[in-house]
């Protein structure tokens, strides 16, 4: 039984293969601290919880549900768009449920790649930025994230040739995995890019919510004339500790969001109307709370790493965002894979090496904040242990 020639031109996803050399770690016996996968360990907060305890007792829950989604769940995404970023939202044109982001954003590249169009995609960037191209049929185009430019592309780079055979553009921010922010300017130039060159700009909005030190995430939907050529996916499963359930929308240009439906109808019935109710709970000014306390902890956490590999001699800045902390591979090893294996080989803990997410990763290593206080305050102990030069 031979796959699919698209799925040999992929390699299995990254995170798959990080939980596997876990797995093994962890079978000869090695007490193992994985600070990859960023998944949230605290729970989901109760009124979320109770809110689809009560929604699963319903029987109108139990049905198909549409995939144009519940008015109440997308009047309550109108609502916190609204509210947070004062970007007003037909729930009717411009929301749609999603089963998750990254659902959402692989299904964007089966509504509007043919084999031969190009996806411009951020890298380093998640992986299915560019797994997502090759599964439909078209072909990611890698723009490189400059540390000068605060972690953003050079769009003037980018060869006209490819850029009138692009149709998607992929970019996030709060950036995963480099933690950085929207740098100023940024989003306007996206908007005047992807109109000269008719792309549907696709922003991955899954950090918005996780900020420090009073700074304020925008949503690209914010910047003018950015409806008219891009949407963007929300996402309730970092802030509301949500990852399993889920839960996300697709948001912005009504003509896009209309192709994604008319997909998803050939492809799932849509989300669970349960989880939906949930999701309502979640983006209520009650859940404002929640995400606050989330946010102190991540910063406690994020202090603790960064003064923990400023005393390894590791180059540090702390991100004003995301549950990341993305930082330099000290001087005197050959590449971020070797320094991470040395580091899993003489402390047990798993860092992620900054080519998973990209070539332009090189160079660099990422740390998620989901570990538990106990367990990261071991990890930032052995850390401690080692020293630069090997």
């Amino acid at each position: 039984m031979r796959p699919s020639e698209r799925l040999a031109r992929i390699p299995p996803y990254a995170f798959a293969e990080l939980e596997r050399k876990i797995a093994e770690k962890r079978a000869a016996g090695v007490d193992v601290i994985s600070l990859g996968i960023g998944d949230p360990d605290r729970p989901t907060a109760p009124l979320i919880v109770e809110a689809m305890q009560e929604a699963v007792t319903e029987p109108e829950t139990h049905r198909y549900p549409t995939n144009r989604g519940r008015a109440d769940f997308r009047g309550a995404v109108r609502d916190f768009y609204e509210r947070r970023f004062d970007v007003k939202l037909d729930p009717d044109t411009e929301i749609i449920p999603a089963i998750g982001a990254k659902e959402a954003i692989f299904n964007l590249n089966l509504a509007f790649l043919d084999p031969g169009d190009y996806a411009l995609a951020a890298d380093p960037g998640y992986p299915v930025y560019t797994g997502g191209p090759w599964l439909a049929g078209g072909e990611p185009v890698l723009m490189a994230l400059d540390p000068e430019r605060g972690f953003a592309p050079d769009l003037e780079a980018i060869e006209e040739s490819v850029a009138y055979r692009s149709k998607l553009m992929f970019i996030n921010y709060p950036n995963n995995p480099t933690g950085a922010v929207v740098p100023p300017g940024f989003f306007e130039h996206v908007v005047e890019f992807a109109r000269e060159h008719d792309i549907l700009v696709v922003h991955d909005n899954a950090y918005s919510e996780i900020v420090f030190e009073g700074h304020r995430a925008p949503s690209f939907l914010e910047t003018r004339g950015a409806k008219d050529v891009g949407v963007e996916v929300f996402s309730l499963s970092k802030p509301y500790n949500m990852t399993g359930w889920r839960c996300a929308v697709v948001v912005g240009n009504a003509e896009a969001i209309d192709s994604y439906w008319r997909l998803k109808t050939n492809i799932d019935s849509g989300l669970f109307e349960a989880v939906q109710l949930a999701g309502v709970a979640a983006l209520s000014p009650d859940g404002d709370a929640e995400v606050a306390s989330m946010n102190e902890l991540y910063r406690r956490r994020r202090d603790l790493v960064c003064d923990a590999l400023r005393e390894i001699d590791v180059r540090v800045r702390p991100p004003y965002a995301t549950i990341y902390v993305w930082a330099p591979v000290p001087e005197g090893f050959a590449s971020s894979i070797a320094y991470c294996e040395h580091v899993l080989e003489e402390t047990g803990v798993v860092l992620v090496p900054g080519p998973t997410y990209g070539p332009a990763g090189e160079g660099w290593f990422r740390i998620s904040l989901t570990t538990p206080d106990e367990r990261l305050v071991e990890a930032v102990k052995r850390l401690g242990t080692l020293r630069s030069g090997h």
